[in-house]
């Protein structure tokens, strides 16, 4: 089978199938497990400083890891049904309460918000449209929004909460 005819069966089956993950969303669910595979081993070689974290900042872990745990499902199995549109009211729900509980979390900064808040005031932002995007059924709407959030607000804002010098960081690298 030549490279053309390959591709021109790829293209065939994503127009028989429009809402199957591709290439991207595969990925974005695996980034997500990866992110909560170091949220657990941070978490779990932490364990000698729990009793000084604070509430808020246990509400955020809880919160986040409901959403790393729900992307992939929510990413690699079928759209549009029951169960995806009750996975993704859970998502949105713990992904706006991740940002809102957020803006309680201030460890280097006290009093003061940090540049990865910018990120929260854009998932403030951006979960509603996703909701909105998909019970007016603009379906590529909401998948663009669904996966800028999750490279964005979710893998990206993941990865910086692991420098050294942040709590998660120290936790997972000593």
């Amino acid at each position: 089978m030549t490279q053309a005819t390959s591709a021109a069966k790829r293209l065939g089956a994503r127009k028989r199938n429009p809402l199957a993950p591709d290439w991207l969303e595969k990925s974005l669910g695996f980034g997500a497990l990866v992110l909560l595979g170091a949220l657990i081993a941070a978490v779990a070689g932490g364990r000698k400083e729990w009793s000084l974290i604070p509430l808020a900042v246990w509400l955020h872990l809880l919160t986040i890891a409901i959403v790393l745990i729900l992307t992939p499902v929510l990413m690699w199995r079928r759209r549009g049904d029951r169960i995806h549109r009750r996975l993704g009211w859970a998502w949105a729900t713990m992904m706006f309460a991740t940002a809102l509980i957020s803006f309680g979390v201030r460890f280097n900064t006290p009093g003061q918000l940090s540049w990865i808040h910018l990120l929260s005031v854009l998932t403030v932002l951006l979960v509603p449209a996703i909701v909105l995007s998909a019970r007016t059924h603009k379906v590529r709407v909401h998948r663009n929004f669904a996966r800028g959030t999750v490279i964005g607000a979710l893998l990206l804002a993941g990865f910086f909460t692991f420098p050294f010098e942040r709590l998660l960081g120290r936790w997972l690298f000593g």
